[in-house]
């Protein structure tokens, strides 16, 4: 009998009610306006007079790019597109809250403005044509969710993982391919940057100097302690990282475990798919609690890394895939009401090259169990569990997708998710059971597959392909599903990133995409020392044939690429009106 080992409240083994779920998806609508009212923001509006709400804003939320375009003329169109609707989105509303005084928080990867208003607020808000929803925006405690023993290890430590094993990720690397010039992120409770088996591939880490900077590597979403939690900040029982770091840290090891299965490694445990990738990360939990807000603040700062102070932006340093082991379930506030905000940030990261791998949750067995974001999404590439036989753990949740009536099929994908060893905080390691585990093994398989095939870079729906039809098709004797493979329980199969590698490696190995357009002229070219650009403009950037940037200058129409090897680069331009244009040179 399999022992299923240490879920966490992040794990999200819930027990869902159908009929909250239809409760949920039945909106009000006032006479009045033509806002909907979610019913849970409704019943609570009955037991207090200040709410954090969640507004959504009439807006054309999904940015589309060119599928042939490459990873950073994608990630820069969606950022500044989405900044300039910003300036003119949801202005009445806006109006309304500062004529009063009132806080808000303005998104840019949604048409979402979040404050704290009182219920006459609401009352008019909903009157405002330009708001589509009011929805609650709370964190709330999960009700259940399973802690077992830990097995016993019997495992010979010099070799992988049994994962790794499985999915054949130890043969890539024999190929030569680790991950390396790839860079994965993750958003959970937080990451302990300087753990022995993290700490080498921390983007933020410089192991030649001996110097880490954290700008562009880390965003903490947690600003304040969780009111469930009933404490505070100066109490015994308080978050262990605290509020609004500087630094990455975990509150919980959920994180830390998350991230030891994507890219970990020490001189204990061969833990990570992908083992020279590097990482970068967000906390979105306090504890393993999140709400709304905080989802959606990580997603919006992966599209466009800042500086700790919230400054800079820069959309070329957004990672290659986004591993999420968390669910938002209704009792933390999302609902049909407001599904499409987090939907909405999942397309506009997935146009801007991004893989945004999703657990698929830990409600199972019974069917269309997978039901709350960021799994539920068509964009999303979801994952559920097996174990060491290939068979898909109990509390893997099935498909198809019911919850917002699209019937579509999740998973996508399964992966080792069952005794799955990782490090966590202060040098130690668990072995835990749980989608969260089998994300983190999808997450790292896209990141060999893009050091395998560095063109692959940015084509989200490519690396889809790749990992589904060449994943091992399975079956399963269950009341849910016909014996036939693509299904509602395993998806197209348990990953073989060997296989898709493999496939990569026949595909024909082009350079990225970068037509000349737009009179962008490059001189000289061939060039030794600088090259020129024939107008000013507000960003240029020099990335290798891998996608990765090299070389870039701000307020210039120069740029020194001195320091370069010889070889094809491109150059890709952003213009003072946000346009972005893209070339090709050859330094010599």
């Amino acid at each position: 009998m399999i022992q299923y080992l240490q879920f966490t409240q992040v794990d999200r083994l819930i027990l869902v009610n159908p009929l909250l779920i239809i409760a949920i998806s039945l909106m009000t609508t006032l006479a009045m306006g033509q806002a909907i009212l979610d019913p849970v923001l409704k019943v609570k509006m009955t037991q207090s007079d200040s709410h954090s709400i969640c507004i959504q804003v009439a807006s054309a939320g999904i940015v589309e790019t060119n599928a042939q375009s490459t990873k950073v003329e994608k990630g820069i169109t969606v950022y500044n597109q989405l900044t300039k609707r910003e300036q003119t989105r949801g202005l009445k509303t806006k109006n309304y809250l500062q004529d009063r005084g009132i806080d808000y928080r303005s998104f840019l990867i949604a048409p979402v403005i979040i404050s704290q208003v009182s219920n006459a607020d609401i009352e008019a808000l909903l009157l405002i044509d330009e708001i589509v929803a009011i929805t609650h925006n709370e964190t709330y405690m999960l009700s259940s969710y399973l802690s077992v023993d830990n097995a016993v290890d019997t495992r010979d430590p010099e070799e992988p993982e049994w994962g790794i094993q499985k999915i054949q990720a130890d043969s890539v690397w024999s190929l030569g391919y680790t991950g390396q010039d790839v860079v994965v992120a993750g958003q959970d409770t937080g990451y302990e940057w300087d753990n022995l088996a993290l700490k080498q591939q921390y983007r933020g880490w410089d192991a030649q100097t001996g110097i880490v900077n954290h700008n562009y590597r880390w965003h903490d979403a947690i600003h304040q302690i969780n009111p469930l939690h009933n404490d505070t900040i100066i109490d015994d029982n308080t978050n262990p990282c605290g509020l609004s770091l500087n630094s990455p840290c975990d509150d919980h090891n959920h994180g830390t475990h998350t991230m030891g299965t994507m890219v970990g490694s020490d001189s204990l445990y061969q833990m990570g798919v992908a083992p020279e990738a590097l990482w970068i990360g967000c906390r979105n939990m306090d504890r393993g609690y999140g709400s709304l807000e905080t989802y959606l603040d990580c997603f919006e700062w992966f599209l466009a890394p800042t500086r700790i102070d919230g400054t800079a932006p820069k959309p070329w340093l957004a990672p290659d895939v986004i591993n999420n082991s968390w669910a938002c379930p209704q009792m933390e506030g999302c609902n049909t009401a407001n599904f499409s905000i987090l939907d909405q940030a999942v397309q506009n990261l997935t146009n801007a090259g991004i893989v945004v791998v999703a657990s698929a949750g830990n409600t199972g067995d019974d069917c269309s169990t997978i039901v709350t974001p960021a799994a539920i999404f068509e964009k999303s590439l979801s994952v559920g569990a097996t174990n060491e036989v290939d068979t898909l753990a109990d509390f893997s949740s099935r498909g198809p997708i019911t919850v917002d009536s699209t019937y579509r099929m999740k998973p996508n994908v399964t992966a080792p998710g069952v005794n799955v060893r990782s490090c966590v905080r202060n040098g130690e390691y668990r072995v835990w059971s749980g989608t969260s585990m089998a994300g983190p093994h999808v997450a790292g398989a896209i990141a060999l597959i893009i050091s395998a095939n560095p063109s692959l870079r940015g084509q989200v729906d490519a690396l889809f392909d790749l990992l589904q039809s060449t994943a091992v098709p399975l079956t399963l004797n269950d009341h849910c599903e016909e014996q036939s493979s693509p299904n509602n329980l395993y998806g197209y199969g348990r990953i073989n990133v060997l296989k898709a590698v493999e496939k990569a490696l026949l595909l024909s190995n082009v350079e990225q995409q970068s037509p000349d357009t737009n009179n962008l002229k490059i001189t000289p070219n061939p060039a030794t020392d600088k090259i020129q650009i024939n107008d000013h403009a507000m960003n240029l950037l020099v990335t290798n044939t891998l996608g990765k940037v090299v070389a870039n200058s701000t307020d210039a129409a120069t740029i020194d690429i001195s320091a370069l090897q010889s070889g094809t680069y491109i150059l890709t331009v952003i213009d003072t009106d946000g346009r972005v244009r893209s070339s090709k040179f050859v330094k010599i």
